[in-house]
């Protein structure tokens, strides 16, 4: 009787055969090619990069956490720095040269600004994902605009969630990892708490 075996499947056409391990390196240049490794995938990268795809290019042996912590023991007094956001780390300009990058860039205001009522209804968004327009309105006491909904969409801050449970299933919003980035939150568990006051009109504007 023939045993059916699996055929390895050969390695994708243009894709890099990475030597993880680094076995024939001594212990101190491994450790600091594999920390060049992560400092040079999230130098490439415009988003965060999380652990695992990180432990993609380091030993089995190698701690992601500890060679992050190397990475930026490096960057003190640098104008950049790496931070822990949205589940993962990504470099960023430190906070005092944002002048500096404008007039250099000409970027003028490319800032993400508010009004005040789009910071309300984000905020509300926040608290009480996945929520709807008639939640929105029940907070707010007055219907929200699409349009400001779209602003907010189109700023990538929130995002369709699941649909509602209310008669013709509304769709819901929710915020985004660009939401976490942008606010400086590893996750939604760093939101600060509210504190609510005896009275439940609604928010005014």
């Amino acid at each position: 009787m023939k045993v059916a075996t699996r055929k390895r499947k050969p390695a994708e056409e243009g894709v890099p055969v990475l030597d993880r391990e680094l076995d024939d390196l001594p212990q101190e240049l491994r450790w600091r090619e594999w920390m060049g490794r992560i400092e040079a995938v999230l130098f490439a990268s415009a988003s965060s990069i999380g652990r695992e795809d990180l432990a993609r290019v380091v030993g089995q042996g190698a701690s992601v956490e500890m060679l992050i912590e190397d990475i930026q023991a490096e960057l003190t007094g640098r104008p950049y720095e790496l931070v822990q956001v949205a589940g993962g780390w990504m470099f960023r300009t430190r906070t005092q040269f944002a002048d500096a990058i404008k007039v250099a860039a000409d970027l003028g205001e490319q800032s993400l600004a508010f009004t005040e009522m789009e910071m309300g209804v984000l905020c509300a968004i926040d608290y009480h994902q996945p929520i709807d327009r008639a939640g929105l309105a029940d907070i707010f006491g007055k219907e929200v605009s699409r349009d400001l909904l779209a602003r907010l969409r189109y700023k990538d801050l929130i995002a369709s969630g699941p649909r509602s449970p209310r008669p013709g299933a509304p769709h819901t919003f929710v915020t985004t990892e660009t939401f976490l980035v942008t606010f400086d939150l590893q996750s939604l568990r760093d939101l600060p708490e509210l504190e609510f006051g005896d009275t439940e009109d609604p928010i005014t504007y």
